[in-house]
């Protein structure tokens, strides 16, 4: 049985599956705050990976792209419940509430793990939204986000500086960026937003430093990593592939023969 995501309200999203699944790369827009009801998540992000387990809660920064892996528990069942923290909901809480950033220097970006017994209960009143047992207008819909943004906020007060952060992707160093985040296979639209430049920006300054367009150079840099896995790591393709960008194995092997003049399987 494949994954299944049910919007239970505009923000609330329960995802549920029986079988181990791999999910496709996701930009994360907006912050959100996860809770892994059973089963482990394993997320892949620019900065290295987390394991999410069983009555762990996380909050996720916006502006990232994350890969996930989906492992169901010794009883065949993952589920995951997220609520998204939308910036509108922020900046009207931050305007209300007169909230000021005491430290405006950039956090990283990575995933913050919080343990709280405030969070775990918060997250286990939402069962009967799932359960269809009560249905949530949008004043409460709202209302169950800002309780969220209270619960974070009551678990760690610096985390002000994560949410009320409405500052956009500032222009970065383009080589580190590009060799952090090269695997992940989204558009080039989503990779000139998180570098914090424009479509046009973004390409005219890639090929400044890359000589190349991100198309030739994205998959030039993934098979010369798919070279040194093979040679240095013996790993073969049909593990790697995915986590590299590569739609399909059939387009890998294609591709490594042109570049390379070989096939992977005569190294």
């Amino acid at each position: 049985m494949a994954e299944r995501s049910e919007i239970i309200f505009d923000k609330l999203v329960y995802s549920c599956s029986f079988e181990k699944y791999r999910g496709d790369e996701q930009f994360i827009p907006d912050h959100f705050l996860g809770f892994q009801l059973s089963g482990e998540t394993h997320a892949f992000y620019a900065d290295g990976n987390s394991v999410i387990r069983e009555n762990s809660v996380v909050l996720v920064k916006r502006n990232q792209l994350i890969r996930t892996i989906k492992y169901p528990s010794k009883t065949g069942k993952y589920q995951f419940l997220s609520i998204t923290l939308d910036t509108d909901t922020l900046r009207r809480y931050a305007f209300e509430n007169k909230v000021v950033l005491e430290d405006a220097k950039k956090t990283e970006n990575k995933l913050f793990f919080k343990t709280d017994k405030f969070l775990n209960a918060y997250f286990l009143s939402l069962s009967p939204y799932i359960n269809k047992t009560k249905k949530a207008t949008p004043k409460l819909a709202d209302l169950k986000i800002r309780e969220a943004i209270e619960l974070i906020l009551q678990s760690d007060p610096d985390m002000k500086n994560v949410l009320f952060d409405f500052s956009e992707p500032y222009k970065i160093d383009l080589m580190e960026f590009m060799n952090q985040n090269y695997m992940f296979n989204v558009s080039v639209e989503v990779f000139a937003r998180l570098a914090g430049r424009s479509v046009s920006g973004f390409k005219r300054d890639f090929a400044k430093q890359f000589h190349a367009t991100p198309k030739q150079w994205l998959k030039d840099r993934r098979l010369e990593e798919a070279m040194y896995r093979i040679r240095q790591n013996q790993e073969r393709p049909s593990d790697f592939y995915l986590d590299l960008g590569f739609e399909n194995l059939s387009h890998f092997y294609y591709s490594f023969k042109q570049k390379f003049g070989i096939t992977s399987s005569e190294i």
